[in-house]
């Protein structure tokens, strides 16, 4: 009995020490990130977006070598784009008041940014890509986002960001006290 409390005491011993070197010892993947931030340049903005349109775009990209089967990947790519007008440009001498009316001329509309959100797209297939993955995806991504910024380009932004100026301008200089308003574009 009393070799057997022995064999017992260094088996659970012996198991202890197993366990807390293969604990310490183990392949674990630990992350460790260091961060140094630094504030470049803070600018003024006078920009008010005015419309903003989501666009989906489903993306099959295929690179063909003539040694190795065509890779593809097939992406469901999510984007934003946003039209705005810049009210930093407008100057005193495009604001005219006369009594109860004005008169404001306002600088053309613009695209803002034309934007991919990555959290929100997907790659959804990869076929024959191996080792040409990341590579294959980064330029799908790179052509969708061309496709994408011609497509906004050819689209009525400008003139949806033009009349939503209008709607957004017009009740703020009524509330301000202004009766006769006159809105135009250079």
């Amino acid at each position: 009995m009393l070799k057997l409390l022995k064999l017992l005491i260094i088996a659970a011993i012996i198991g202890l020490l197993g366990w807390l070197i293969a604990d310490k010892f183990s392949f674990k993947t630990t992350v460790e990130s260091k961060h140094q931030l630094l504030l470049e340049r803070v600018e003024a903005m006078g920009k008010l977006e005015l419309v903003k349109y989501r666009i989906s775009d489903v993306l099959e990209h295929k690179n063909k070598t003539p040694f190795l089967p065509d890779a593809s990947v097939l992406l469901i790519i999510k984007a934003d784009a946003v039209g705005c007008i810049d009210l930093a440009r407008v100057k005193a001498e495009h604001v005219k008041v006369y009594d109860d009316s004005v008169n404001i001329q306002l600088p053309q509309p613009e695209i803002c940014y034309i934007k991919i959100d990555h959290k929100s797209s997907r790659v959804y297939d990869t076929k024959m890509a191996f080792f040409r993955e990341a590579d294959l995806v980064d330029a799908a991504y790179k052509t969708a986002e061309k496709q994408i910024a011609d497509e906004v380009r050819k689209s009525d932004i400008l003139q949806q960001t033009r009349a939503n100026a209008l709607n957004v301008l017009r009740p703020l200089l009524t509330g301000l006290g202004y009766n006769k308003i006159s809105l135009s574009f250079e």
